[in-house]
């Protein structure tokens, strides 16, 4: 089974995340909506297959210049609450 999620992103140019997690907490596919759209396609298709938990490792708390986040961190925070809503 999978589960859809969309989640607004906060203080980034991108605005939502859109992502299918799988039981396993694999992701099944995910679309950033706004953004540098050359770099987020490329983050999504990276992160496709991988584990929710490895992604989150690796992307939060990543900064973007002056900002406090960034869309690899928001990501990080939308499958943080995706995998809340699952257990």
């Amino acid at each position: 089974m999978s589960k859809e999620f969309s989640f607004p992103n906060s203080g980034t140019c991108s605005k939502q995340t859109n992502f299918v997690l799988n039981d396993d907490h694999t992701i099944e596919s995910m679309e950033v909506i706004g953004g540098c759209n050359g770099n987020l396609k490329g983050i999504c298709s990276i992160v496709r297959g991988m584990k929710a938990e490895q992604v989150i490792e690796r992307f939060e708390d990543v900064k973007c210049g002056f900002r406090s986040t960034s869309c690899p961190d928001q990501i990080a925070k939308n499958l943080k609450k995706a995998l809340a809503e699952m257990n």
